[in-house]
């Protein structure tokens, strides 16, 4: 069954989310990349296929007492790789068509990256702004269980994430659902990421969706030829930015887009609306003034805007969306003023917005490639929990004892001793936190360097074709590789 006739199987849930847009953007920029990979059509059919969807209603009681229906929703996209993997979103506005694109970006993203994993996604259909901390919980349990019962969770079958609306808290309850549901098993906290640091996480892992969308953007920005076409410099110190969404992916890019990249961040949107100062905007200190008052708005020295829609059509050099799907689309694509999109959350940028702000000559980072690096970190921690050891114990102390002896001759050699301090700088072995970012800049780095190989050699339209090529041809590879049938 194709993508597409596996949602109309369940035409019913679809009408439930004005987001159907998104799903046939998805479908779409397949299409568009299919001809250019030399993928035969049936093996293309797999490739595009829905694997497995699990919809869900679930009983779980209120603040108040009384009972709720929760409705949700699992969605594995392709088994070429085990086990899939993918995030959980809480939202209102979540359904099956929404969840299964989601999941079909996964399949394609960890292709892209290098990840062995299939693609996934899952949604709870509550909000999480107003669903109290007791009321998430009881329905994140319930969740895990009912995924449980069906083998929709597991180290080796599907593996959770963060996504909208969930975080660590949310994924320490899955990993200890599953944990009090399926003992007498060593690798249990493989069976979600994203989880607390004292549960088995990972360092880094919160704030790896944003700072890959730092390395991604950096490495782009690096190009002189590409930013020669667009009229810029190369490289992103004093790029003027605009970031929408200051949750874990917009806030962590723009920090370090700042911080590291030396860019000025001009304007932040968020749900109660927008800031703006040409002069620039101290992302920390508007992160703590939004956790003390609740808002961005009103910032000291900065512009209200009401509509922080509107604030994406503001100039800059580099606009990032990192919030929601289809937030530039033929409404308001004529009016982008940014030479660059980056897309720092799934789908900001729908198909026919796409086409005009390609045609206007506004260079799109796409996605599956942008906003990898969650996912990357993820397979970091899967990978940690399955060997149950951390990667820095492995070898940090073992890279201390070669570069003290390296130092050593050195200064017989110089006649010189380090001064304490110094020395002690250079021979430190590696941290987790080190080795993780470090893995993580150069996979973000590999990536980019194929995608833009196959767009300029194949002279394909777009960075996402080519990106949208790259991973179905390494998704069809893998099933030609590992056998159709058992």
């Amino acid at each position: 069954m194709a993508l597409r006739e596996a949602t109309r199987t369940c035409s019913d849930m679809s009408k439930l989310s004005k987001r159907g847009a998104f799903f046939e953007s998805v479908s779409r920029y397949f299409d568009e990349a299919l001809p250019h990979t030399g993928v035969e059509p049936g093996l293309a059919a797999q490739v595009r296929a829905c694997n497995a969807v699990y919809r869900l209603r679930f009983p779980v009681r209120d603040d108040d007492g009384k009972v709720m229906v929760v409705e949700a929703f699992r969605a594995e996209h392709s088994f070429h790789r085990f086990p899939t993997k993918g995030g959980i979103r809480f939202s209102r506005s979540v359904a099956l068509n929404e969840t299964v694109a989601l999941a079909a970006l996964m399949t394609y993203k960890c292709a892209i990256v290098g990840v062995p994993f299939g693609g996934a996604k899952g949604g709870v259909r509550i909000n999480p702004s107003t669903a109290s901390e007791g009321l998430r919980e009881r329905v994140i349990r319930r969740y895990t269980a009912e995924l449980i019962r069906k083998n929709f969770i597991g180290p080796d079958i599907d593996v959770p994430a963060p996504d909208y609306g969930t975080g660590e808290k949310e994924m320490g309850w899955i990993a200890d659902t599953y944990k009090d549901l399926c003992m007498n098993k060593a690798d249990v906290y493989a069976c979600v990421t994203g989880k607390p640091l004292g549960m088995q996480g990972i360092p880094g892992r919160a704030s790896a969706t944003g700072r890959g969308v730092y390395f991604g953007l950096r490495t782009v920005l690096e190009v002189a030829e590409d930013m020669r076409a667009l009229g810029l410099a190369p490289g992103m110190g004093g790029k003027r930015v605009i970031v929408q969404g200051l949750g874990n992916v917009g806030f962590h890019a723009a920090r370090l887009m700042q911080e590291e990249g030396g860019a000025v961040v001009v304007g932040i949107a968020e749900r109660e609306g927008g800031i703006h100062h040409p002069d620039g905007l101290d992302v920390e200190a508007v992160w703590r003034h939004r956790r003390e008052t609740g808002s961005i708005l009103h910032f000291p020295g900065a512009e209200n805007v009401e509509d922080g829609a509107r604030l994406l059509e503001y100039p800059c050099d580099i606009l990032v969306p990192a919030a929601l799907e289809n937030q530039i689309t033929a409404a308001n694509a004529e009016r982008i003023q940014a030479r660059i999109v980056g897309e720092g959350a799934n789908g900001p940028v729908d198909f026919e917005a796409e086409e005009i702000l390609r045609r206007r000559g506004i260079f799109v980072v796409p996605d599956i490639f942008l906003n990898a690096g969650g996912v990357t970190v993820s397979y970091f921690e899967w990978l940690k929990n399955k060997a149950g050891v951390s990667f820095d114990r492995m070898m940090s102390r073992h890279e201390e004892l070669l570069k003290e002896e390296l130092i050593g001759k050195v200064e017989e050699l110089v006649g010189r001793r380090l001064e304490a301090e110094q020395r002690l700088r250079l021979i430190r072995g590696p941290g987790e936190e080190e080795l993780v970012r470090a893995a993580l800049e150069q996979t973000m780095v590999l990536a980019f360097q194929k995608i833009r190989r196959i767009w300029k050699e194949e002279k394909l339209p777009s960075l996402r074709t080519a990106a949208f090529v790259l991973g179905i041809r390494r998704v069809g590879e893998s099933y030609r590789h590992h056998g159709i049938f058992p």
